[in-house]
């Protein structure tokens, strides 16, 4: 039913709005005409200016215009979160909303820290508003007569759907929206985002062709968030830098900043980094004990609520936080934000910079922090990106076969599914656009079956056809898939506890293995000492020692995005003119001119290389700007490319400026530029030669296997050891190979290795652009600014037993400087 298009339509609303003293947007009124016109669509505001409840009241007003009884009770709204933090804030503007319009709807939260006996009451009794995550949703679709859970359901809000656009995750939503569309097709489908380039597209990828009849709307605000962004500026400007020690460095500015400010978050890119900056800060400024906090993934469950509840409520002054804080999470009381490094990407750094003066028309204020001085540039070009408008898009991923047998796995172990119906539905999403009816088949008979390899063994041969639906009847494969419903894939983790059992949350098994009973570690900012391993369980107690090493987490760094590496360029372009138009730029100058001095500034249309030797060897570096994932890849394929002139083996650095090469003898540059090194010419071939693709694929295909179920990985408390599930995937990878080399699979592992590890469409771009720019060679007497970090990131990865690194680095630097 259509609505008329007034002003008395949204009248309802806009009282309550008036009642707490705000007006509606143009652009919630019109996302909620839209949706009260049967549309779906998607969102698009900056961070802090009611996108939510742009949204959230849409079903609200059409119950009100509809004068609905409360008696049609059931879940009407399911509102997808990325992160559980973010449920929480959800939950409070939802319950706000109806006690203060009289509306008796109840909101639950179902996530991976929900109770068992809290998800059996939401199915017998379920609430109005179910705020949950992708994985939560597999789970319910898991359950027997899902479909009666939807039989109310207006509405399906995909939040913040720039952080799922592009993930595994994102296809898990493709793939649970097309079911219960399947099943209910006149349910809407909306998205929010604040940060995203590819708006038309990610509302495509959230709205397949079996979705809404009508064609979706998107929505944009109009609305421009003003963002102050603050530089941290060192006394002095390094003229050899490196990377991670001058952040520290500067907490004697940064401890006034904070103390000055109600209460501030500190946004670090890993959660190792949020370990170190915690303790240093308590350090500095012990005074800070009792207001200050840590909040990332590994911590637990009830940690993370008490500083989110902390932040609400205004006892904390200071958060340090990875991207678990990223997003979409009103702490009203933060005044300020600091960022630690470069984000790598303007979308993340505008998002992190919007938890500061959250709420419409506010200015928010980010300060940056630099671990070294070349990441002053990054401050320069996320400025500039901030002022028009410079967005990344997030490309949808396609064909993930692994989360599409994970999905057949969980409608099987429910009711049961029509393979003809479910390839139709899959073949709607936009991920699985191109299936075939052939490869869909394959993949049903490969968990029927175990496919061409696997036949011979029972525990691969999990679904049977029965009254034509096809279904797990064995209880045992049943419980396993429940327990491994997921697509976020890390090293095995194991629980860190006190001896008393409280628990504190969650470590890798890789760092673990390397201590001792009595060694001593930091984690969730206490010193604690190691007493047993017992049941996947690290048992622990307080230690007064001051020494110890932080955890790290596998897959913390990230490359600069695609936008990131374009406006990094631009600004070397105009310090190669002499034009310093921002005052990050301003202040390296010393370090520019000594750039200059040895080697060169590369213009816009130069590339350049360095060839130089040292007490260490023959060093080629390139400087691409286009991120360390493209580095690795044209690090490696330049290498193979040389080492077809003569027989050379190279050892390779790379960060997120350039790569080097080095040899312990002469390196032919010359002649390699002779022959096109960096031609297009054989690219996909001699990058498969180049880096040993086969060994990367077998990296990559532990995760799939893990992801589509082939690999169990343990019960609750009884996981498989971490090398026991690496050398299980290695397995089966060989057996795919050596006997069933089409296998799906086995293809979607080189085809990830490609695209996600190394890149080679952004390689590609690199290519082409430098085959179209001046290739410049130079011949430094020493390493040049731009060269050192990526010598000390060679550094850091070489074990060193009686030497620090940060002792080895000085020496180096004292070496090399100017003098």
């Amino acid at each position: 039913m259509k609505h008329p298009d007034n002003k008395v339509l949204t009248q309802p609303l806009t009282s309550w709005f008036k009642s707490r003293g705000w007006q509606p947007f143009e652009f919630q009124e019109k996302a909620w005409k839209a949706y009260l016109n049967g549309q779906s669509g998607l969102v698009n505001a900056p961070t802090g200016s009611g996108k939510t409840y742009a949204v959230l009241l849409g079903p609200v007003l059409e119950h009100l215009l509809n004068q609905e009884s409360p008696a049609k009770s059931g879940i009407k709204i399911i509102w997808l979160t990325p992160i559980r933090a973010l449920a929480k804030e959800i939950e409070g503007a939802a319950n706000t909303a109806f006690r203060e319009m009289g509306i008796p709807w109840k909101v639950g939260v179902r996530t991976g820290d929900t109770s068992t006996s809290e998800r059996t009451q939401q199915k017998r009794n379920p609430p109005e508003v179910l705020i949950t995550t992708p994985e939560s949703l597999h789970l319910i679709l898991a359950s027997r007569e899902y479909g009666k859970l939807f039989k109310h359901l207006r509405l399906i809000v995909a939040d913040e759907w720039h952080e799922l656009l592009g993930t595994k995750r994102g296809v898990q939503v493709e793939l649970a929206l097309s079911r219960i569309l399947g099943i209910y097709p006149k349910i809407r489908i909306w998205g929010i985002s604040a940060t995203i380039g590819n708006l038309k597209e990610a509302m495509a990828v959230l709205n397949g062709p079996l979705r809404n009849p009508q064609k979706p709307v998107l929505i944009r605000s109009g609305l421009k968030k003003v963002i102050m962004v603050n530089s941290i500026i060192p006394d002095t400007v390094e003229e050899l830098p490196w990377a991670g020690h001058l952040g520290i460095k500067l907490l004697s500015k940064i401890i006034p900043i904070i103390t000055s400010s109600e209460s501030t978050l500190i946004f670090t890119n890993t959660r190792s980094q949020a370990e170190i900056w915690y303790q240093k800060i308590l350090e500095t400024a012990p005074e800070l004990a009792g207001v200050i906090a840590m909040h990332h993934g590994s911590i637990s469950k009830e940690l993370r609520t008490w500083v989110e509840d902390a932040l609400h409520n205004g006892s904390l002054k200071v958060v340090v936080c990875t991207s678990s804080l990223d997003l979409g999470v009103d702490f009203r009381p933060v005044e300020t934000i600091i960022q630690i490094g470069g984000p790598k990407g303007v979308s993340r750094f505008l998002q992190r910079a919007g938890r500061s003066g959250h709420q419409p028309g506010a200015l928010s204020t980010i300060y940056f922090v630099p671990t070294h001085s070349l990441e002053l540039i990054e401050a320069a070009a996320l400025r500039e990106a901030i002022n028009n408008d410079i967005l990344e898009a997030r490309p949808p991923m396609t064909r993930c076969f692994d989360v599409l047998l994970q999905y057949l796995m969980t409608l099987a172990v429910s009711d049961g599914f029509d393979a003809d119906e479910i390839y139709r539905e899959v073949k709607s999403t936009f991920c699985f656009e191109s299936i075939t009816k052939e490869e869909f088949g394959t993949l049903l008979q490969f968990l029927v079956t175990g496919g061409t390899s696997l036949t011979a063994y029972d525990e691969f041969r999990k679904l049977e056809l029965q009254d034509g639906l096809f279904k797990v009847l064995n209880k045992g494969i049943a419980m396993r898939h429940r327990l491994s419903i997921g697509t976020i894939v890390g090293d095995n983790a194991l629980n860190v506890a006190f001896l008393s059992g409280k628990k504190i949350g969650t470590i890798e098994e890789w760092f673990i293995s390397r201590l001792n009973p009595g060694d001593t570690f930091w984690f969730g900012g206490r010193n604690l000492e190691l007493i047993r391993i017992r049941e996947m369980t690290v048992q622990v107690k307080l230690s007064h020692r001051k020494s110890g090493p932080i955890p790290s987490w596998m897959g913390g760094r990230m490359p600069l995005s695609s936008q990131m590496s374009a406006l990094l360029r631009r600004q070397i372009g105009y310090m190669a003119e002499e034009q310093y138009p921002a005052p990050e730029l301003e202040f390296i100058k010393p370090l520019i001119a000594l750039q200059r001095e040895r080697s060169l500034v590369p213009r816009g249309n130069q590339f350049l290389l360095e060839y130089y030797q040292s007490r260490q060897g023959y060093h080629l570096v390139a400087y691409p700007f286009e991120g360390r994932f493209v580095h690795e890849g044209l690090a490696a394929l330049v290498g193979y490319r040389i080492s077809l002139i003569q027989p050379i083996t190279f050892s390779i650095a790379m960060n997120d400026y350039g790569f080097e090469l080095l040899s312990d003898q002469p390196i032919p540059v010359e002649e390699a530029l002779e022959t096109d090194l960096f031609t297009l010419r054989n690219l996909l071939r001699d990058i498969q030669t180049s880096l040993n693709a086969t060994e990367m694929a077998r990296r990559r295909f532990r995760d799939i296997a893990s992801i589509s179920g082939l690999i169990f990985k343990g019960y609750p408390g009884r996981q498989m050891r971490d090398r026991h599930v690496q050398s299980s995937s290695q397995l089966l990878f060989e057996v795919f190979s050596d006997h069933e080399a089409d296998n799906l699979l086995l293809r979607q592992a080189y085809e990830e290795v490609l695209e996600y590890q190394l890149e080679e469409s952004r390689l590609r771009q690199a290519l082409e652009r430098i085959g179209n720019q001046e290739i410049i060679l130079k011949y430094p007497e020493k390493p040049t600014p731009f060269a050192f970090p990526i010598m000390v990131d060679r550094l850091s990865r070489e074990k060193m037993s009686t030497e620090k690194l940060e002792d080895r680095v000085r020496r180096m630097a004292l070496q090399f400087s100017k003098s």
